[in-house]
């Protein structure tokens, strides 16, 4: 499995939640509404939820290991940084 395609729409309003992520898997496959979190020990992916009618929320759909939601979380991490960088240029750049 490859991740073909990063989109990231960074969220304009303060808070923990940075950024929200569509990746496309060989070409073939996205998966829309992952999470960017700031957390306390850094940023990190929530994959997309919905809320049972327990309260809780469950994710719709996740990597079934560790190493899986490692890759995807690294390449998305990359992609934010990048995004976030190129968006504080071109605030810099207007001024």
């Amino acid at each position: 499995m490859r991740i073909t395609d990063v989109r990231v729409r960074k969220v304009a309003k303060d808070g923990k939640m940075k950024a929200v992520v569509s990746i496309t898997l060989d070409d073939e496959f996205v998966v829309h509404d992952i999470k960017v979190i700031e957390g306390e020990k850094g940023l990190f992916i929530a994959m997309p939820s919905r809320k049972a009618s327990d309260g809780e929320y469950r994710d719709i759909a996740h990597p079934i290991n560790s190493e899986t939601r490692e890759r995807i979380q690294t390449i998305i991490l990359e992609q934010y940084e990048k995004a976030a960088a190129e968006s504080a240029e071109a605030e810099e750049a207007a001024e």
